[in-house]
């Protein structure tokens, strides 16, 4: 090995690292001389000449915060560079290294660690037998196993006004099962005030909407659900409005002068007209979804993040925090007030980003986003481990998820990494179950789709490889996000039908039973806390690696080739699933998987 920034011989503080703390990069002794060079993003190129020292060729250096690339130049004009390895190897061309530096003084909420996330699209998880309050413009369904409506209208639009009725006081009354499943936090899809069921054009924020519930419901659910040890993150759309809304009031449907009525509006200012009324900008020129206008002197950041404010409101009923929606179209320094206004309630209250890349060095609307340097995120939505996961129980790339894992460890701070939000599914992608198929979903109708199911003939196959997943997705670093029905092998591909009403007439036990069986493997370890990841195997089909800290050590083992692969075991383990005692050799067979505990 020449360099490996995984690895604290050569990097000794392995991923993102403070600022103004000392750092020391060693390089082996093989070469004449070796140059760091480090940039700064949008600064001068720095050079600094190693010392050799022994077997290697060191450097002690301290940063400020921001984001670096570096890379190391040897004297017969080559490289060291990243390789597709994910480490250093000798190369004529650059690949730079990322170093990620972050305040000093940045925390992240230590309570969410090692829990499991479960993600509840509230209309469609469990209804209560309240009188449901009827409202002009929506769809009811009185069979909770209708398909959600998705063909357009007479004018050609999906309006997204079928309710099912689920409700809060539906979530309450489903705890012990959520408890059953280890569950510490329940996400929740908006709640507030609005026309579609989806609910992502808020019509009043400082309203929950009347289908779902009462004020006093929601406290009654933050309540119970701390009783059993569960926290509440609601999720915040401040990207955009409704136009069906208080603040726009396109339709006239409020008893209010919305932005689109009058230029004398108080709400005028929120909004971005290019010509007034009728041109203005939306979320992806979708007109139902007025953005709002995010400049630092705006009087919607303030109405979100000011004292009384909808942050501060919502916290203080005791929430666990906030997911934000499409952040990466919020400016930096509102992503920063809103940090600040969490915060300043409640300094433990996670605040979750939905990023769909590496956010650590996310480039959105041709800005560089600076998510975890101290004043932005605590995590954010782990989509690169959701697509490696997925591309390896379905064609075997364990290099691929290797180099994955590699990337997030090295270039998050490791308290954001034991926070990412690690999710399989979710309302905007496949089911689990579905997207894990070898059907394929191109060029198939949503009229097709909707009695497309897996096949007998596969069902084994799938249920082997949604194992698989869910076994990384609770066992590397970050926390599990589990999408309300994947855990009882609900199927769905395009919305809505990834977002049908959960079926608790049909329940798969054998999966209900393993995601039982895995969330409480973890639920007992307080090792995925603050554990660190060690890759000890990839190549072929085969990933092992171990989760370690000071105090307790496993291995995961899973080998999806056609190949036998023996292990020496040192000691002893206790293969986890079997209870079988394992000594000096343990052999790997194809298309199986393990879990070794030291004994």
């Amino acid at each position: 090995m020449i360099y490996n920034p995984l690895d604290i011989n050569y990097k000794s503080i392995v991923g993102a690292v403070p600022n103004n703390t000392k750092i020391k990069f060693r390089v082996n002794n093989i070469f004449d001389s070796v140059i760091f060079v480090v940039q700064k993003e949008f600064e001068q190129v720095c050079k600094y000449q190693m010392t050799r020292i022994g077997d290697y060729f060191e450097l002690e250096l301290s940063f400020s915060s921001g984001l670096y690339f570096y890379y190391f130049e040897l004297d017969n004009g080559k490289y060291i560079s990243l390789s597709n390895n994910y480490d250093g190897e000798i190369s004529s061309e650059i690949v730079k290294f990322q170093l990620s530096v972050y305040d000093s003084k940045f925390e992240t909420p230590d309570w969410i660690k090692g829990g499991v996330i479960y993600q509840i699209f509230p209309d469609r998880f469990n209804r209560s037998n309240r009188e449901i309050p009827k409202i002009n413009g929506r769809v009811y369904h009185n069979n909770v196993s209708d398909v959600p409506i998705y063909k357009p209208d007479e004018k050609g639009e999906v309006l997204n006004n079928d309710f099912f009725c689920g409700d809060i006081q539906g979530i309450i009354s489903k705890l012990d099962y959520l408890k059953e499943l280890n569950v510490s936090v329940i996400y929740l899809n908006p709640i507030f005030e609005a026309y579609s069921n989806h609910r992502y054009d808020t019509a009043n924020y400082m309203k929950i909407d009347s289908l779902l519930g009462t004020e006093e419901d929601f406290k009654e659910l933050v309540n119970k659900a701390q009783e059993n040890g569960i926290k509440i993150v609601l999720d915040g759309v401040f990207n955009h409005t409704g136009s069906d809304s208080i603040y726009f009031n396109k339709k006239g449907t409020y008893d209010v002068i919305g932005a689109y009525q009058s230029e004398k509006s108080p709400y005028v200012s929120w909004f971005d007209f290019i010509s007034y009324p009728d041109n203005y900008n939306s979320w992806w020129g979708i007109k139902t979804l007025p953005a709002v206008n995010k400049s630092e002197d705006s009087p919607f950041i303030d109405y979100i993040c000011g004292e009384d404010g909808v942050l501060e409101h919502y916290t203080k009923l005791g929430i666990g925090g906030w997911r934000l929606d499409v952040v990466d179209e919020l400016p930096a320094h509102f992503v920063k007030r809103i940090r600040k206004a969490v915060k300043r309630v409640n300094k433990e209250a996670v605040v979750i980003g939905e990023v769909w890349e590496d956010a650590s060095n996310k480039i959105a609307y041709g800005k560089r986003r600076e998510y975890f340097l101290g004043g932005e995120l605590d995590a954010a939505m782990n989509y690169p481990l959701k697509n490696a996961i997925v591309a390896f129980v379905k064609n075997g790339d364990s290099k691929a998820l290797s180099n994955t894992v590699k990337q997030l460890t090295d270039h998050y701070p490791k308290k954001v990494l034991n926070c990412l939000m690690n999710l399989l599914s979710t309302h905007d992608t496949f089911r689990l179950l579905s997207n894990l198929s070898s059907v394929s979903v191109d060029g198939y109708s949503k009229e097709q789709m909707e009695n497309l199911k897996i096949s007998k003939n596969e069902w084994d196959k799938v249920i082997f490889r949604l194992k698989i997943a869910t076994l990384l997705q609770f066992t590397l670093p970050g926390v599990p996000s589990v999408y309300y029905g994947d855990e009882i092998g609900m199927q769905g591909y395009k919305d809505p039908l990834n977002r049908m009403f959960f079926d608790w007439d049909n329940i798969n036990y054998e999966i209900l039973s393993w995601y039982k069986k895995i969330s409480q493997f973890r639920s007992e370890r307080k090792l995925f806390e603050n554990g660190n990841y060690r890759e000890v195997y990839a190549n072929n089909g085969t990933l092992i690696y171990k989760i370690e800290n000071e105090q307790d050590e496993i291995m995961v083992l899973i080998n999806l080739s056609k190949n036998f692969v023996k292990l020496e075991i040192v000691g002893r383990v206790k293969e986890y699933f079997s209870n079988e005692i394992i000594e000096k050799e343990y052999v790997l067979k194809p298309n199986t998987f393990a879990i070794f505990l030291v004994e």
